[in-house]
């Protein structure tokens, strides 16, 4: 059982959300205005499910702000199937999207992945690679004694890259690891985590992520 927060302005929705993951066995509450609620109310979940289209809060800007307090899979629920949007939901923090309207096997088999994904993921170790330190526990990287302030799914390719460090990984490559087959996500997110991870070790006046022009990226 995991216990799972849903957010939407739309009570059918939540009504129905909820009647869906009870029946696997899930525990889940609902939120209908998170701008009235304080941002530890999201905190301790397994996973949340985070609508877009809200008044008043869209749910990218508010999964900008509770992705520091928030370590679990936050999936989207959106109507919104443009590169664009897609883009800015993956670079605010979210590691997935479920596309309005959504079937009861989709909602669920996609919730169930994610949930069996970060069962697979729990690590508990550090590792230093080049100059960086990577805490597999936390799922934190520091540089210099500072830490990178990485989005869930930058973390998961900085750690995929840097563990195997030296060999080239295609984009697709990249995408299957962090996403696995059942990944709804565009291709093209890879290229704009890279771009956002780089822009992020820039300031820290280093550069690990390598273009092999024609192949891929790699850790050196």
């Amino acid at each position: 059982m995991a216990n799972i927060l849903a957010v939407d302005d739309e009570q059918d929705i939540l009504v129905l959300i909820q009647n869906i993951l009870q029946r696997d066995g899930h525990k889940v509450d609902t939120i209908a205005q998170p701008d009235k609620v304080a941002l530890n109310a999201f905190a301790g979940y397994d996973l949340i499910l985070l609508d877009v289209m809200m008044p008043h809060l869209n749910g990218f800007d508010l999964c900008e702000k509770i992705r520091p307090i928030v370590d679990c899979p936050i999936l989207f629920l959106t109507a919104k199937a443009e590169e664009a949007a897609v883009v800015e939901g993956f670079t605010s923090g979210g590691d997935d999207y479920i596309s309005k309207p959504f079937s009861i096997r989709e909602l669920s088999a996609r919730v169930n992945a994610h949930l069996r994904r970060e069962n697979r993921e729990k690590h508990h170790t550090k590792r230093v690679i080049s100059g960086f330190v990577f805490d597999f526990d936390n799922k934190e990287v520091h540089i210099n004694n500072q830490k990178l302030n990485l989005t869930k799914n930058e973390y998961k390719i900085c750690a995929f890259l840097a563990q195997n460090k030296g060999r080239t990984f295609s984009r697709d490559q990249i995408y299957d690891e962090i996403y696995g087959l059942d990944g709804n996500a565009l291709h093209g997110t890879i290229t704009e985590f890279i771009r956002t991870i780089r822009k992020k070790c820039k300031e820290h006046e280093v550069d690990p992520i390598k273009t092999v022009w024609g192949i891929g990226y790699k850790w050196e």
